[in-house]
C-alpha cells in the first residue's frame, strides 16, 4: 500500500479538543482566559486573600486554652495526720516549714490544715489557716494557733 495524504491515518489520542477562552466561568475558561491574574494574584503565596486586620487577627491566631482557673484560688489543703507524721512534738509549724519539707507547692496561695481533728502532739502553728475543728483539737492537746 503506498502511503499518500488520503489514507493517513491519526494516532490514538493525538488530537485534543480546542480550548475555546472567554465563554464565561462555567466552560472553565472565563475571566481570565487561561492568562491567570495581574499583580497579588500573579504572585507566589498571593492567591490566600486579603489578611484579616486589627483585633480579630490576634485573636484568630492566640490558641484557644481549656478549662477554666478562678481569679479566687483557693489555699492548699494539708491533712492533720500529713502534719503529725512530719513533724515532732513542740515544733513550730510555719508555711516555710512546709515547703522545706515540701508538703505543700510553691504556688499555693495558702495552707489550711484540714481533715480528721485526732490530734495527740503538742505543735504550735503559725501563720496557716485550720478548721475550727482542727483548732479546737489542737488547743486541747496544748498546742497553739497563731
Amino acid at each position: 500500500m503506498v502511503l499518500t495524504l488520503h489514507n493517513l491515518k491519526l494516532n490514538r489520542r493525538s488530537k485534543h479538543r480546542v480550548k475555546r477562552l472567554g465563554r464565561g466561568n462555567a466552560s472553565g475558561h472565563g475571566t481570565y482566559s487561561g492568562h491567570g491574574g495581574k499583580g497579588q494574584t500573579a504572585r507566589t503565596g498571593g492567591s490566600k486573600g486579603l489578611k484579616i486586620k486589627g483585633m480579630r487577627q490576634l485573636l484568630l491566631r492566640v490558641p484557644k486554652l481549656g478549662g477554666f482557673r478562678s481569679p479566687y484560688p483557693k489555699p492548699a489543703a494539708l491533712s492533720w495526720s500529713v502534719l503529725a507524721k512530719h513533724f515532732d512534738a513542740g515544733a513550730e509549724v510555719t508555711r516555710q516549714a512546709l515547703l522545706v519539707k515540701r508538703l505543700v507547692p510553691r504556688i499555693a496561695v495558702g495552707v489550711k490544715i484540714v481533715g480528721p481533728a485526732k490530734v495527740t502532739k503538742k505543735l504550735n502553728l503559725v501563720g496557716l489557716k485550720v478548721s475550727k475543728s482542727v483548732q479546737a483539737a489542737i488547743e486541747a492537746a496544748g498546742g497553739t494557733v497563731s
